[in-house]
């Protein structure tokens, strides 16, 4: 039994054969594998940078910072601390797992909460799994008077910038 298709008045009826279409879908496939192709491509050729801040910080005026004083700055993970002898600053990183340590002062100690570090107001291991003492960093004075650090340079320890 075969049905009559009656063609509609301005209605054009198109038939596509098996080949067409699988013709038609082969180029579409091509294509999407080029584009895909091309799209990694450019972003395999473009620049992969990754953007750090600059490890050199102002830490403030030196005036901010009194004798016998531990100071944290957090957003910064350092330590400026001024004693009779200077001033310098410390990582406030704990060296065993990379925790933000914390001044404790009714200890004098800087206090790992994580895991039990301790350390001297001077970066010296006390207690605790911290496999070595807090790094000193460069320190140094700018034309205005304010505590510059670089955080990438360490220093061996009692290395005071006399004020």
């Amino acid at each position: 039994m075969e049905q009559d298709r009656k063609q509609k008045p301005g209605e054009l009826q198109q038939e596509i054969s098996r080949r067409a279409f699988f013709t038609k879908l082969g180029i579409g496939s091509l294509g999407l594998a080029t584009a895909g192709t091309l799209s990694f491509a450019y972003q395999y050729m473009s620049p992969n940078v990754l953007y750090e801040p600059s490890p050199i910080v102002n830490a403030g005026n030196v005036e901010e910072y009194t004798t016998d004083s531990v100071t944290l700055h957090p957003a910064l993970a350092i330590y400026i601390v001024r004693l009779q002898e200077g001033i310098f600053s410390l990582s406030a990183i704990c060296t065993h797992l990379g925790c933000m340590t914390a001044w404790k002062p009714e200890l004098n100690l800087i206090a790992c909460p994580c895991h039990g570090s301790r350390f001297t107001d001077e970066g010296v291991k006390v207690a605790g799994p911290a496999p070595r003492p807090l790094p000193w960093f460069r320190t140094w004075l700018s034309d205005d008077r304010d505590v510059m650090v670089d955080r990438s340079t360490v220093i061996p320890p009692l290395e005071f910038l006399r004020v």
